[in-house]
This record gives C-alpha cells, structure tokens and sequence, in this order.
C-alpha cells in the first residue's frame, strides 16, 4: 500500500489481522510489545530541598536522567513490577524518562516525609491499568489517599479495575531536609533523533 504526499510516494502499511480498527483509524495491538513498567523508591538528605531530592533519585537508580512525568495511564500488554533500584531503566546519562512518581519532604526534625505509588488493572486481563501516586505526613494517610483514589478511577470507568500493588516509602527528617520518592519507569529514550 502507498500514500501520496504533496507528490513524494511514502510506504504505508497494510492493517492486517493483528491490528484493531475503531473509528475508521487503525490502531496496532500492543499486546505484541508488551511494556515493564518498572517501579523503584528511594530516601536521601541535602543541606537543600532540591539536595534532597535528588539524593533520593539516586537511591531510587533514577538520578541522572531527565524525569517526564505522566498522567497515570498504564497502557494494554503492560507488566507493573516491583524492582531494586539496580534493576531499574538503564540508560545515558541526561537521558530522558517517562514516568510516574511520587514525591514528599520534610525539613522540620521529626517530620516524616511519605511518598507512595498504587496500581489497579484492568478485570479483562489485557494489562490496561491506572497508577495513582500520593505523598503525605503519615504512612496511613498516604495509604488511605491511594485506596481512595484507586476505587474512583476505577469506580469512573464502571468499576472495571482491581487493585494490583503499591509501593510507599519514607523519610524523616533529624537535621537536614529530606526526601522520598517512588518511580514507575515506562520507557528511557535518548535525544538522538
């Protein structure tokens, strides 16, 4: 098959029986390129919020790349997994990051700093799901925010969804700011093009 384009001949491809059509536009079946979305958490201390911040990136495996944050989407054939930060995306260093996460912090000493991360799939099977990702004052808080949140994205979309894991971690501050985040990684990309 071939599209004509302001006279230039482009090849295009023909649908065929591994595809889905909807609304006359043809979608291809991802379930053949099956997603990990990998998700890590980490803790750190800096004289500075940011400091902070970024020390937890590092202990999460995710410091050195620039973060994409997206909505809370987990696309059809995807696998949501629970990972060390030492398996989580490799990639060069500046690389970009698609990804959900989940940040909180403290400065005061004695203040806890919780960040969290919950997942729901889709009944069918296909993979399909939703991230909500909450941060807060006390580990219940944070835990109530993310069932809460869960059962209404799922309860909008005609209660399709069950609750398939979370992850939650925490900081508390002694003498220096402090930070905690969660990260559910899809894709590492670099800015070649």
């Amino acid at each position: 098959m071939v599209a004509l384009l302001k006279g230039k001949t482009l090849p295009t491809q023909t649908p065929n029986a591994r595809q889905i059509a909807t609304n006359g536009h043809v979608e291809h079946n991802r379930y053949d390129n099956a997603l990990s979305i990998r998700v890590s958490s980490g803790t750190g201390f800096g004289r500075t919020r940011l400091s902070a911040f970024d020390a937890a990136l590092r202990a999460g495996g995710v410091a050195d790349f620039n973060l994409i944050r997206l909505s809370s989407v987990i696309p059809p054939g995807s696998e949501v997994r629970e990972v060390t930060p030492g398996n989580q995306l490799q990639g060069g260093h500046g690389d970009a990051l698609f990804c959900v996460y989940a940040d909180a912090y403290a400065s005061t000493p004695g203040e806890q700093a919780w960040a969290g991360i919950a997942w729901s799939q889709r009944d069918d099977g296909s993979g399909a799901g939703l991230f909500v990702e909450h941060h807060g004052s006390t580990e219940l808080l944070v835990r109530h925010d993310l069932a809460t949140s869960l059962a209404d994205l799922s309860g909008g979309r005609g209660g399709l969804y069950h609750p398939a894991g979370s992850v939650v971690t925490s900081a508390t501050c002694v003498d220096h700011p402090v930070a905690a985040v969660v990260v559910a990684a899809y894709r590492c990309t670099s800015w070649e093009l």
